[in-house]
């Protein structure tokens, strides 16, 4: 641990909301120049606690002290003049605005005259874009670019700013290779330069990669924060979850039916080129490749997002042209996206009503609805699935990343779909959620669904899979 006092001192921090208690007498001291990994299951307290050290939440008790002085923050703004930031793992972009409009919002440079200053606005945004070595322009929208991309544009964001403390919320969940490598050089850059990091992650190895001390939270409370290098990995899931775990993955055996889906040829113009494979009835078919191989764009073209202009997709026996995704929900398929705020949830409804639109999505005639029904039917997969919430009715924006994913997979659970589509479906899901997850996928698969996976992370594409397939450059690769 750095020698020192901390530049932020969170003491006995306790947070309730209507219903249930968030936080409580929560602990948390972060020095300069340290890299403090924040870790627990979803629904812990994690994203609780830094938007009270951001000020987007108010404390219900306890004490923030800010170079040993105590502070009280109102709002954001109150903690960005403290040189406090954070990038949170729902990014908090405008999607019609460009890269460097959202880069330089809160900073606008300006000309002599008091305008807008375009010009060194797209240069500086290059420049900072540069650190990561990516071909993104700075004039490009934010909505046209990839998951992945938006990450990275978030990240810059923060940077461009004179940030004494931030708060990185699941910022690698979706970079892999090099941009993984570029982040942890540049997150070694501000160590050097006495930034204080709060890094939260669910992929444990990075804590020992570039973590000096991490802080477990279980069910709102402190467990224990110690030095890296008196940690272990079996002692931190340990400490996650409350109890020992034998098993990280888990995969059961099932004979292979007929091929349920088939694809010859697949093409959709720039964004998927000559695609052949077959899924078998309780196949698991993995998906790997580098983000922005054309993983995603190849679902989406499965779920009728994107138009196939080549070739031929087969499901279930019939040739099939998907004009909508309404067309491949009535064919018995389910997408769960990468990006679970902008297109698999609809944040602002409750929990029972994004499970009952699985429901809906299968019937013909919508408005013949019977309530009772669909309620019972989102209690028993709410329950099914493992929700973490103090009641159905609560607003999916108030979950967790892991239990607002979980919502989604309750949906197209509802819908009885026979083959699902599922894009990074354990990004942002603690490691006790995703042996659940791993266990749910072995019942569906043993209960003749099909399921293609696409997944970052390479040994759960090999524990989970029957087989992998690799995509690179909009091809499945021989």
């Amino acid at each position: 641990m750095r020698e020192g006092k901390p530049i932020l001192e969170m003491r006995q921090i306790t947070k309730s909301f209507p219903g249930v208690r968030a936080l409580k007498k929560v602990d948390l001291a972060l020095r300069a120049g340290e890299v403090h990994c924040l870790v627990g299951e979803n629904g812990a307290g994690k994203s609780t606690l830094i938007k009270i050290m951001t000020g987007a939440h108010s404390m219900s008790s306890g004490e923030m002290l800010v170079n040993g002085t105590p502070r009280e923050l109102n709002s954001p703004q109150d903690g960005r003049k403290l040189g406090i930031r954070a990038i949170y793992q729902e990014l908090d972009l405008l999607p019609t605005l460009s890269v460097a409009e959202n880069i330089f919002m809160e900073d606008v440079p300006k000309t002599k005259l008091g305008l807008v200053d375009w010009s060194k606005m797209n240069r500086r945004a290059g420049e900072l874009l540069g650190m990561f070595k990516v071909e993104i322009s700075p004039h490009s929208l934010i909505k046209d670019l990839t998951v992945a991309e938006q990450q990275i544009v978030a990240i810059v964001k923060a940077l461009s700013q004179d940030s004494k403390v931030l708060i990185m919320d699941e910022p690698s969940a979706v970079l892999t290779g090099s941009e993984l490598e570029r982040l942890f050089g540049i997150i070694e850059e501000l160590r050097k330069q006495g930034v204080a990091i709060v890094y939260i992650t669910h992929r444990l190895i990075e804590v020992f990669e570039i973590g000096d001390i991490v802080t477990v939270l279980r069910d709102g409370e402190n467990i224990v924060t110690e030095r890296i290098e008196a940690v272990t990995m079996e002692k931190l899931i340990q400490w996650m979850v409350g109890r020992e775990m034998d098993e990280q993955f888990y995969k059961e055996t099932v004979e292979l039916g007929d091929v349920v889906l088939e694809a010859k040829n697949l093409s959709v113009e720039g964004l998927v080129k000559d695609v052949t494979f077959q899924l078998r009835e309780g196949e698991i078919l993995g998906l790997a490749g580098l983000v922005g191989a054309g993983r995603t764009e190849l679902l989406k073209s499965l779920f009728g997002k994107y138009q196939v202009d080549g070739g031929s997709l087969t499901i279930f026996g019939e040739e099939s042209r998907l004009k909508s995704p309404r067309d491949a929900i009535a064919k018995g398929l389910g997408f769960v996206p990468e990006d679970r705020k902008n297109e698999g949830a609809v944040l602002c409804r409750s929990i029972e009503e994004n499970i009952s639109l699985g429901v809906l999505a299968k019937r013909k005639f919508k408005f013949l609805v019977h309530f009772p029904t669909l309620f019972k039917t989102a209690v028993e997969l709410a329950t099914y699935v493992k929700i973490r919430c103090h009641s159905l009715t609560q607003e999916v924006v108030t979950l967790s990343g892991g239990n607002q994913q979980k919502t989604v997979l309750a949906k197209w659970l509802a819908s009885e779909s026979k083959i699902l589509l599922l894009d990074e479906p354990t990004r942002g899901i603690d490691v006790g959620s995703k042996l659940e997850f791993y266990k749910f996928m072995a019942e569906l698969v043993r209960n003749k669904k099909s399921i293609i996976l696409v997944s970052s992370e390479l040994p759960e594409l090999m524990a989970l899979s029957d087989r992998i397939l690799v995509m690179s450059n909009s091809r499945i690769r021989k």
